[in-house]
């Protein structure tokens, strides 16, 4: 089976340890961050297959750190997931340089990893194994619960991390995919990507990126302060900055793409709509390679968490999803008033002007999917109060919205 016929989730879970067996985690997690950066340094600039970088560096990891046989394989393997992401990132213009490892992680498969009907786990580390409490919530219906106790769900590879002296173990599961229905009369949901609003979807539900943006600038600040001190102590805050930077940008992006899952079921949508993302820095106002890389871990969230609930997605053409109106067609340039607004000039109708793209970006999907090799039949595209089926028009609400 291929990646993509299996659904994916992960489930973090703090863990209990004696204080005793917390040095060999910690330990452990040190010798990896050796590991993967020696695997780096052998394989950068020469390959990102797995295969090739494990044979490249093993040798040296095991000779050079603490690491058993199967933690050694893992490191290397996580090294080529790192470098085929620069690679990818640099092949769009980001000129990403040499990965650094430094966060206190480590990660674990079904070899070095096991768990007991106790509640309990086994962690392989540099000496023996130790074995920890998973703090599970007491209520029976806590979400972690729904992968343990179902047998269709498969442990995975899964990583332990340490922050503010506690251990989570962010536990990887798999499931195979149910596949795709036939859908006579599906439905999308349109959703546009932005700077102002993470997201906005065809159905009026605005996401905002506020939150985002403001700490991004604060931590900016700070890093830009800490680069001109220069000590060894500012370069230690820096990294510790750029972490909490990517862990309040995860938390937010999960935050908006439980929201648009839950508003396509909402409005029993098929289908989630997004324009490509191909050259996205430069098509949006203040695009960076920040926002490049939010708007791609963003879809890739809400795909995961989509397909686990039926929901596919689909990706559009952008070209002038701004610059359309979603009323009458009409396309023009004048049309976007300023970065907010959308005002035709054809017809005089006035909206948000992302609201206007969702809506743009939700019929392109219909026709796009409507042709007869695709899997998935749908025919219209969700608002609000109704549906719009392309050259047809608006039907009102007929009920099927969830409260």
């Amino acid at each position: 089976m291929s990646s993509e016929d299996y659904v994916r989730r992960t489930a973090v879970t703090r863990l209990d340890i004696p204080e005793s067996e917390s040095s060999l985690l910690r330990e452990t997690m040190q010798e990896w961050q050796n590991a993967c950066q020696i695997a780096a340094e052998r394989a950068w600039g020469s390959t990102t297959d797995a295969t090739s970088v494990q044979s490249m560096a093993y040798d040296a990891v095991r000779d050079e750190t603490d690491l058993k046989s199967q933690h050694s394989i893992l490191a290397t393997h996580r090294v080529a997931d790192t470098l085929r992401s620069i690679t990818e990132k640099n092949d769009r213009g980001w000129d990403a340089p040499k990965p650094q490892f430094t966060s206190p992680t480590v990660a674990y498969d079904q070899r070095s990893m096991s768990f007991f009907d106790d509640g309990t786990v086994s962690l392989a580390t540099v000496e023996t194994r130790v074995r920890a409490t998973l703090r599970l919530p007491d209520n029976e219906d806590g979400y972690q619960q729904q992968f343990f106790e179902n047998e269709s769900w498969e442990v995975t590879q899964s990583t332990l991390h340490e922050r503010d002296e506690a251990f989570f173990l962010h536990i990887g599961f798999k499931k195979t995919a149910e596949s795709d229905r036939q859908q006579e009369y599906g439905t999308v949901l349109g959703v546009d990507l932005g700077i102002d609003n993470i997201a906005v979807t065809s159905t009026a539900q605005f996401f905002s990126g506020d939150e985002l943006k403001h700490h991004r600038q604060e931590l900016r600040r700070k890093r830009r302060r800490l680069k001109q001190t220069g000590t060894r102590s500012a370069l230690r805050t820096l990294i510790h900055i750029e972490n909490k930077e990517r862990r309040i940008a995860r938390d937010t992006l999960h935050r908006v793409a439980n929201g648009v899952v839950a508003e396509a079921k909402r409005y029993c949508c098929d289908i989630i709509a997004f324009e490509a993302l191909d050259d996205i820095r430069g098509r949006l106002p203040d695009g960076d390679m920040f926002h490049s890389w939010a708007f791609g871990r963003l879809i890739e969230y809400i795909t995961y968490k989509a397909r686990g609930q039926g929901i596919g997605i689909t990706h559009v053409s952008p070209e002038y999803t701004s610059q359309r109106c979603a009323e009458c067609g009409h396309v023009a340039e004048a049309n976007r008033s300023s970065r907010e607004q959308f005002l035709c000039q054809s017809c005089g109708a006035s909206a948000n002007a992302d609201y206007n793209a969702a809506k743009n970006i939700g019929e392109r999907a219909v026709r796009r999917v409507q042709q007869p090799t695709r899997r998935m039949s749908v025919s219209r595209y969700a608002l609000k109060s109704g549906t719009v089926t392309p050259d047809e028009g608006f039907t009102p609400q007929d009920g099927r919205v969830r409260g």
